[in-house]
């Protein structure tokens, strides 16, 4: 049995989840590859106290490269899943409050 302490693993932080967190009200968090729609959503109205609209989850590829003398195939960074949290008008999440 999981707990909801494993589902989320870290906030993802970068441009486009900072404009999604301060117009859209939408919060990017890597999850765990066995993750579902509805364990996301318990966990963060659990840990957090707010209430979520939407979670949309998305599998991202591992991205891969070639070496350079041998052009064998190379994988650089493995693969993740993540979830796009939406949650109701007004409500905001305190890991994000310095982002904005």
């Amino acid at each position: 049995m999981t707990t909801i302490y494993e589902i989320l693993r870290r906030p993802l932080v970068t441009e486009k989840t900072n404009y999604q967190s301060g117009k859209l009200n939408q919060f990017v968090f890597e999850v765990a590859d066995f993750a579902t729609r509805t364990q996301v959503k318990d966990a963060v109205e659990t840990l957090f106290d707010v209430k979520v609209d939407r979670v949309n989850i998305i599998n991202t590829a591992a991205k891969r490269g070639r070496r350079a003398r041998s052009r064998r195939l190379l994988i650089r960074r493995p693969g993740y899943k993540k979830a796009i949290v939406t949650l109701s008008e007004g409500q905001t999440l305190p890991i994000f409050e310095g982002v904005q």
